[in-house]
């Protein structure tokens, strides 16, 4: 699996929201794309998709922006990377969209299975709060 552009901004716009997050505040993504040094156009086509799986609120206008739809403990990596790129999977035969005609005598599968079940587990486990280093009521302790 090999994780893109796309992703790694994915993850720096939701820390960068995160980070401004105080009293509700909207976050103009030009402000983002600034203290990001990341286009403005990229980011307005990654902002869309966090949009829509509920990550991001949106507000138009003059005095609009974005902010996180939830509080930063509540948003892991996994949501976040699976609103930008669809499922997180290994291989691609692993993809519930996809019928593999080899399942059957496929004597790896259960090694890219298992490979695929730990980069869930892991990017399911590592929320917002924690990409901003900061301590949780209930931390699991260090990102490993």
């Amino acid at each position: 699996m090999k994780f893109s552009t796309r992703d790694r901004y994915a993850l720096r716009l939701m820390v960068e929201l995160a980070n401004r997050a105080g009293a509700d505040a909207l976050v103009p993504l030009k402000e983002i794309s600034d203290a990001q040094q990341i286009s403005l156009k990229y980011l307005e086509q990654i902002v869309t998709p966090l949009t829509k799986a509920g990550l991001v609120l949106s507000v138009r206008g003059a005095q609009g922006g974005y902010r996180l739809a939830r509080p930063d403990t509540e948003i892991t990596a996994g949501e976040i990377l699976r609103a930008v790129e669809g499922e997180l999977t290994a291989i691609p035969c692993l993809a519930s969209s996809v019928e593999c005609p080899r399942r059957g005598q496929c004597h790896t599968l259960d090694f890219w299975s298992g490979l695929n079940d730990i980069i869930n587990e892991y990017v399911d486990g590592v929320t917002l709060r924690q990409l901003r280093n900061l301590p949780e009521d209930d931390a699991k302790g260090p990102l490993v």
